[in-house]
């Protein structure tokens, strides 16, 4: 079960607390603990009973707030193996990708579980996200996050150590009983995970989906990896037909690279790429004007729909300039 994220803090509950001056810490609620800082100590019993939303003062006279934090906020803060894919690009995911309740999402990779929040936000306790990570370590983490956001294994989610190559495995109720050792589930990629993990780095178990058929197709598919070009057909075998294929990348070559090779594979319609900037304004009074600091550039984001099997992708209408594609014309 999903922890309640309202009412009264409780133990077990995180507790963002801010000061005056917007620096936060981010506390576990523990009976008989306390926060300490050079500023003083608050004891965590003071909060735990209290209305979220408190202004607590510490033994050093200095005032907090006391918030449960929003999920982007915890994002910045959490434990990190890989990069975190920043909120206002998951934001852009979960929007333009239009994940929905309920839908079934496939997640390569799952770095440091960042983007497996928001997805598993977006698809409720009824959806399903299967997400995948290659590296073992990185999965522990992502999996240490994740439940730590939700306060337990979310119902909705299946973690997989493995290459996306093990996707069939993912959609079947078996592949994820311990007692799943078979070649097939091992030459498809994925690592089946015991209760007791399965070897040195395992991330532990992940959640059975009563209803995840074998072999059921994706309503969509979100790769975020170095090479997302290579597993693009990959990508458009479990897509369902209107289905939604989104690529994080980072560089603009990698930018070129998928978007070219979405073109080519022949069964998605025209691709759309962007990216997204964020700048926060000052604000006090007359004295309005931009912050001195913004976050720019994070990565690149592209989409494309899944067409219906068969159908042919129209012509595009804009031929390309000269030597975009030739880099010997025009010379």
């Amino acid at each position: 079960m999903i922890r309640q994220r309202r009412g009264p803090f409780a133990p077990g509950d995180q507790v963002q607390l801010t000061d005056p001056k917007g620096r936060q810490n981010l506390v576990i609620l523990q009976p008989g603990k306390s926060f300490y800082t050079h500023r003083g100590s608050l004891a965590h019993d003071d909060l735990i009973g209290s209305p979220e939303g408190s202004v607590v003062r510490s033994s050093g006279g200095t005032l907090y707030v006391a918030l449960r934090p929003l999920l982007a906020d915890f994002t910045l803060a959490m434990t990190r193996g890989a990069a975190v894919i920043y909120p206002k690009d998951a934001a852009q995911i979960v929007a333009l990708a239009d994940i929905f309740p309920g839908a079934r999402v496939l997640e390569a990779g799952a770095g440091s579980g960042a983007l497996s929040c928001w997805l598993l936000r977006a698809v409720g306790e009824e959806g399903l996200l299967v997400s995948y990570e290659r590296r073992a370590d990185f999965a522990g983490i992502a999996r240490e996050n994740v439940e730590r956001f939700f306060g337990g294994p979310h119902p909705a989610w299946r973690l997989r150590v493995g290459d996306l190559a093990g996707i069939a495995a993912a959609t079947s109720p078996e592949a994820t009983s311990p007692e799943v050792t078979s070649p097939e589930a091992t030459s498809l990629g994925a690592t089946p995970v015991g209760p007791d993990g399965a070897g040195e780095g395992d991330p532990g178990p992940s959640v059975e989906h009563e209803d995840a058929g074998d072999n059921e197709p994706f309503d969509r598919v979100v790769l975020d990896m170095v090479a997302p070009w290579e597993h693009i057909g990959t990508a458009a075998e479990a897509l369902i037909g209107g289905g939604v294929i989104c690529c994080y990348v980072s560089t603009v070559t990698q930018l070129s690279r998928t978007v070219e090779a979405v073109r080519e594979q022949g069964s998605f319609d025209e691709p759309a790429a962007w990216e997204s900037l964020t700048r926060g304004w000052h604000v006090d009074g007359l004295a309005v004007r931009p912050g001195h600091r913004m976050i720019a550039h994070t990565g690149f984001l592209v989409t494309a729909r899944r067409l219906a099997e068969g159908a042919i992708p129209p012509p595009r209408r804009r031929r390309p300039a000269k030597g975009a594609r030739d880099p010997e014309a025009g010379s």
